[in-house]
């Protein structure tokens, strides 16, 4: 089975979220500024993340940097 990459934006909210695959009993584990990872209650690995004050960020041209686990596949 495929999984599919999940993208939303909340506008109001300035809250921008990608999952990937269903969504599945998880926690939100803070990063630090702003930034949360989405892990996966089950099998504790990283499904997602959350970035609050998404769009603060990109007008201030500040980037973003993620570190992801090593066992993270993407496929194209």
């Amino acid at each position: 089975m495929k999984k599919i990459m999940h993208i939303y934006y909340d506008a109001e909210g300035d809250l921008f979220e990608l999952r990937i695959g269903e969504p599945t009993p998880s926690y939100m584990k803070n990063l630090g500024h702003d930034i949360f990872e989405r892990i996966d209650e089950k099998t504790k690995k990283m499904t997602g993340f959350t970035i609050l004050n998404f769009k603060k960020r990109t007008e201030k041209f500040k980037p973003i940097d993620l570190e992801l686990p090593d066992d993270l596949e993407v496929v194209l």
